[in-house]
C-alpha cells in the first residue's frame, strides 16, 4: 500500500482511520507517526479484536528500531520489516552499532 494507496484507505474507512488515530502516542512528532500509522493501516485487517495489541506493539518496534535504532531479535525485525515493506521514511537516522564504530576507530 503506497502512501497515496493509505490517503485512498483512510477516505474509503474514515471510521477505521479515526480508531488508528486514537492510537498515536502525545510523544510522537509527526514525523514519527505518519510511517507508524501507514504501517498500523497496511496491517490492520491481518489483526482483528482481541489481537490489535500485538500490531500496535509490533508498530512500535518497527518505530522505535527506525527512529531511535533500537534492537530486537533477528526474527522480530524481520517480521516487522516485512510488514513495513515499501513504507518511505524521509530523513531517517543511521544508526551504528558499537562494533562499528570499534572498527573504525581501531582503523586510524
Amino acid at each position: 500500500m503506497a502512501n497515496l494507496d493509505v490517503e485512498e484507505f483512510i477516505q474509503q474507512n474514515r471510521a477505521v482511520a479515526d480508531e488508528v488515530e486514537t492510537y498515536r502516542g502525545y510523544w510522537e512528532s509527526d514525523k514519527h507517526w505518519q510511517p507508524r500509522r501507514e504501517f498500523i493501516l497496511r496491517n490492520i485487517n491481518d489483526f482483528e479484536e482481541p489481537h490489535m495489541d500485538q500490531l500496535l506493539a509490533l508498530s512500535m518496534v518497527w518505530a522505535n528500531n527506525v527512529f531511535m535504532g533500537c534492537r530486537y531479535s533477528t526474527e522480530l525485525l524481520e517480521k516487522v520489516r516485512e510488514m513495513a515493506e515499501g513504507i518511505v521514511v524521509e530523513d531517517a537516522p543511521v544508526f551504528k552499532t558499537r562494533d562499528e564504530i570499534m572498527k573504525k576507530q581501531q582503523g586510524r
